[in-house]
């Protein structure tokens, strides 16, 4: 099936492009620009702005949750911690009702370091009841590589078989649970996060860290890690800080809408959206309605203002929320999809212009996490592509007026008309 999408606004991952026309042919896009073809199908995009689709590039995911990110034009996820690594998510990438998925698998860290502090003693999901629940858990015969390491050999030992094991690329927790509100938790020293970072890239992996305080920052700068899956939020940042980052060419999640929400804040503007809401189901509802409320010391506008140094030194950005793999209102104020959106905001309030925003949600995770086939609209890549009303290159907000998305050239229409 040929489609032809005609006579909207183009934003093809890097910039706005007067070409109007983009045709698809089966899973791929064929042209951008000419005259439709002969006996395609059109889609009269009006009024409207085509962009690449969406990345969330930190989140935890279940087949719910890559549901809801797809409703809201995110068609690729990127897990950095849980089960959705290379054997075991064939059913996804078939899947055209799913986003698609990247996943880190577990994250290296020390018996009873982050993330373990988070859950409540005893939790169990509703369906979620045990091992033999299988629902978005593995069954015992299909557990997990969790990699507890507590010394560098122990660190070296784990990356081969999280490779074998097919992750896409190696987690590196470095939290001594204080922003959690659990200081003290048993945490990677130096030479074991700077063995197991090494291996990585012996390996030819991207190697990723897990910091929310600037002086776990500076090990993993000093480890040689290739990006970062959060901002720290402990404390405003210096030249020092921003200059080391940059000159270690790392990327950085700064996951904005988890920050605010670790400070208390909550996703009720979102919820009070009705593009937003209409979207949701009671539970997701009041996820984002909570917050973490973990760190109500921190400061808001001191991400911001780090966000905006880190982005005027030329530090890549990506768009990423650490939404959870299920509706937890203790993991709160974030949800899959709608918090995306809200993130791109945050990049616009922290001082980015709309379309270098919108980079950081297309063009630049596709780039520095080696997903060539996808972020831009471009002949021959994935025909994975939003439509939404208005125009966020020059209003943010407008990324939710959405339309329709496509996933490997399957059409979802997600206008509520």
């Amino acid at each position: 099936m040929i489609t032809a999408i005609i006579n909207g606004r183009l934003f093809d991952g890097e910039r706005v492009l007067e070409d109007t026309t983009v045709v698809l042919n089966g899973t791929r896009i064929a042209a951008v620009g000419g005259e439709p073809p002969a006996g395609a199908g059109i889609v009269d995009a009006r009024g409207g702005t085509l962009l690449p689709g969406l990345f969330d590039a930190h989140v935890h995911t279940s087949e719910e949750t890559l549901a809801l990110a797809l409703r809201f034009g995110i068609t690729t996820e990127l897990e950095m911690q849980g089960m959705n690594t290379k054997a075991s998510r064939a059913h996804i990438t078939e899947n055209d009702s799913l986003a698609d998925v990247r996943s880190a698998g577990f994250g290296i860290t020390p018996p009873g370091g982050h993330p373990s502090e988070l859950m409540p003693k005893d939790f169990k999901p509703e369906g979620h009841s045990g091992p033999d629940d299988r629902g978005d858990r593995p069954g015992p015969h299909e557990m997990p590589l969790m990699p507890f390491s507590t010394t560098p050999e122990e660190a070296v030992a784990f990356v081969p078989q999280l490779v074998a094991a097919g992750s896409d690329y190696i987690k590196f927790m470095v939290d001594d649970g204080t922003v959690e509100g659990h200081p003290g938790l048993p945490m990677l020293d130096q030479a074991t996060l700077s063995a197991g970072v090494a291996e990585a890239h012996r390996h030819g992996m991207l190697a990723i860290a897990h910091t929310l305080t600037v002086d776990a920052t500076r090990m993993a700068i000093e480890a040689g890690i290739d990006g970062f899956a959060h901002l720290f939020m402990d404390q405003p940042h210096s030249d020092e800080i921003i200059d080391l980052i940059a000159a270690s060419g790392a990327f950085v999640v700064p996951c904005v809408v988890l920050n605010a929400s670790m400070m208390g804040v909550t996703g009720t503007s979102l919820t009070e959206d009705p593009r937003v809401s209409s979207r949701l189901n009671e539970a997701w509802t009041n996820t984002l309605n909570s917050s973490y409320n973990r760190y109500p010391q921190g400061k808001l506008e001191d991400v911001l203002a780090s966000v905006k140094a880190l982005h005027d030194v030329g530090v890549d950005l990506m768009v990423g929320t650490d939404a959870a793999p299920l509706p937890l209102p203790f993991l709160g104020g974030v949800v899959h999809g709608a918090s995306v959106h809200q993130e791109l905001q945050y990049l616009v309030r922290a001082g980015l212009t709309p379309i270098q925003a919108l980079r950081a949600a297309t063009l630049t995770p596709a780039r520095r996490f080696g997903l060539e086939d996808r972020g831009r609209i471009a002949e021959g890549l994935r025909a994975d592509l939003l439509l939404v009303d208005g125009d966020p290159t020059t209003t943010i907000s407008d990324t939710l007026n959405l339309r329709d998305v496509w996933r490997r050239g399957i059409r979802t229409t997600l206008s509520a008309s």
